[in-house]
């Protein structure tokens, strides 16, 4: 497939390790059989071509962590895509990781106040708690995850804004949005468009939750 690549001599490679390909593109090793791998590949496919050399980096997927995000646009790798240059973090954590038991997580007990009062009279969110935002097309349902953004104002709170699968200009129209009313502040965008490989838009969600 177009996002699919088999390499042979990776004896020692981990799942879900990241490879690099000569074309500066990462791949992610998935499929482990005893002779060759299979990889899906993170980002454009061109230029990859049969006899290509793949290297290892010798860690599984992570993202860049800490306060040095905040205000920043990246992409679903963790890497910056608004302009301002690198971040400058040396803390990762991996993509995938073992969630906390039930017993050893906060209760939620404070309420998240979306400034919609339908919404918080009606059917309260709490910190922690995850609430689905359902609706037909254009229908207003990134409006709501935008003014319950905008809300949190010094409120103590952090963040993390996936867009997956959503124009470029939409995404860039929002940060804007954001960035004028001070929301950028307190927010991290993660931008996985329609343009970028399937893969990339199924681990943005993944990258939101790590670099949470």
């Amino acid at each position: 497939g177009e996002w699919i690549a088999r390499a042979t001599g990776l004896a020692n490679a981990l799942s879900g390790e990241l490879v690099t390909f000569n074309n500066g593109a990462y791949g992610m090793v998935q499929n482990l059989e005893e002779s060759e791998v299979g990889i899906i590949v993170l980002g454009s496919s061109e230029g990859i071509r049969e006899g290509d050399t793949v290297k290892r980096t010798g860690h599984v997927m992570e993202v860049p962590v800490g306060e040095e995000l905040i205000g920043r646009v990246v992409n679903a790798l963790g890497q910056p895509i608004d302009g301002l240059g690198d971040l400058n973090t040396t803390k990762t954590r991996p993509v995938e990781a073992k969630a906390p038991g039930v017993m050893a997580r906060k209760s939620v007990s404070e309420p998240l106040q979306t400034g919609i009062k339908a919404i918080d009279a009606l059917v309260p969110i709490g910190r922690g708690q995850r609430e689905l935002i359902i609706g037909d097309r254009k229908t207003g349902k990134t409006s709501i995850a935008v003014d319950t953004i905008l809300n949190q104002k010094d409120q103590d709170m952090i963040v993390i804004y996936v867009a997956v699968g959503q124009k470029d200009s939409t995404v860039r129209e929002q940060v804007e949005t954001l960035k004028k009313m001070g929301a950028m502040d307190y927010t991290i965008v993660v931008n996985a468009g329609p343009a970028e490989a399937a893969a990339l838009l199924y681990l943005a969600p993944y990258a939101g939750a790590a670099m949470g």
